[in-house]
């Protein structure tokens, strides 16, 4: 089996069910919706699986010709990621003379959530060390290898295959997320991942499985397929409401980081309720006080290389010409051949001020403030 055959408890949305145990079957109910997003994500793993087998010596047919979302950023995504885990295979031979590496391995980790499986991009199994590699195509957010759930259940899925037969002391998990020039890696000691499964995974999935536990709301509703219409979810975000919106000047300092803390949540809440009743105005739904009208648009040409050609027969020139942008210009050139001819000629501007959490990993920003204080 796959996970691709959409496991109820599956490790992908285990980060959510394991937060929130009764959302599992609420999102079992509701049926899959294929998005541009997932296929490419599709798309480039098959990419990564026939680059990664090739260049271990194995025969694998090249499936580029049958990829929809196939483009130059795809190609040098999956490139990296297959030299990524040759890097790492070379390192496990320094500890190891063959290590073993499994290519797309099926993973399964029932024994400790019901009906449990899914597929490691890649397992590498050298002296005292397991290693689970996992590639993400996604550039929307940063997914970090830290107690990261689904690694977690992969790697219980690779040590239920090699534990006994090898010395395992320690599984090593990475994220490689080229689009976003991410590799994230965690190591935790088999123990610990052990204990975490038993006295955390197992028990939670028991509850998941059964629709039971306490649904609670939180970042993990990203993801969720019942997160429009979730109850749970409107009581936490509604909370904000007794502040009755008054002017900032009139709260105190933690009820503002309170606000704070929930700011992108409810933003994020309110467009997840109006898309599901648009999407159900569409579908029929006639809703009390609101309807469904057509938006602003503007002109477009019908036939951009006509209007080209007439233009141009006119005597005039219809292109704008300007210098391409640092991505597409890194993609004409290469990046070697970028950086040896336009180094020099690029620099990076100081970010725009964002108020962030204190657990983000980024570097505190010099205000006006801190440059006037003196020594």
């Amino acid at each position: 089996m796959s996970e691709k055959k959409h496991a109820v408890l599956s490790a992908s949305s285990a980060h959510r069910w394991l937060a929130c145990p009764p959302s599992a079957l609420a999102c079992a109910r509701v049926k899959d919706t294929a998005s541009e997003y997932a296929q490419q994500g599709t798309d480039a793993h098959s990419l990564c699986e026939y680059k990664l087998l090739k260049a271990l010596g194995e025969k694998a047919k090249d499936p580029t010709e049958n990829l929809t979302y196939f483009d130059e950023e795809m190609a040098g995504c999956t490139n990296a990621y297959a030299e990524f885990v040759q890097e790492q295979v070379e390192t496990a031979k320094q500890k190891c003379a063959d290590p073993i590496v499994l290519v797309e391995q099926q993973l399964d980790f029932s024994e400790y959530v019901p009906e449990g499986f899914g597929t490691g991009d890649c397992v590498i199994v050298g002296d005292g060390t397991l290693s689970v590699i996992d590639f993400k195509y996604g550039v929307g957010i940063v997914v970090e290898a830290e107690r990261n759930p689904q690694m977690m259940c992969y790697a219980l899925g690779a040590l239920a295959l090699f534990d006994g037969i090898y010395d395992i002391d320690t599984v090593s998990m990475t994220i490689f997320q080229p689009r976003r020039e991410n590799v994230s890696t965690f190591a935790i000691p088999k123990e610990e991942l052990l204990t975490w499964a038993k006295e955390v995974l197992a028990p939670t999935a028991e509850l998941a499985a059964k629709g039971e536990g306490e649904y609670c709301a939180g970042e993990h509703c990203q993801f969720c397929k019942v997160k429009a219409t979730c109850r749970k979810r409107a009581e936490y975000n509604l909370e904000l409401a007794r502040y009755d919106f008054e002017p900032p000047t009139n709260l105190e300092d933690a009820e503002i980081e309170t606000v704070l803390a929930r700011a992108d949540e409810l933003i994020s809440w309110a467009g997840d309720v109006k898309e599901f009743a648009l999407q159900a105005a569409l579908q029929g739904k006639q809703w009390k006080d609101w309807k469904v009208v057509e938006g602003r648009s503007n002109r477009k040409y019908t036939n951009d290389d006509a209007v080209a050609q007439t233009v141009q027969n006119a005597g005039y020139d219809p292109y704008e010409h300007k210098v391409l942008g640092i991505t597409a210009m890194t993609k004409l050139l290469g990046k070697g051949r970028f950086e040896e001819l336009l180094g020099g000629l690029t620099y990076k501007p100081q970010g725009k001020p964002t108020l962030v959490p204190i657990t983000d990993k980024r570097p505190v920003m010099n205000t006006a403030a801190e440059d006037f204080k003196e020594d």
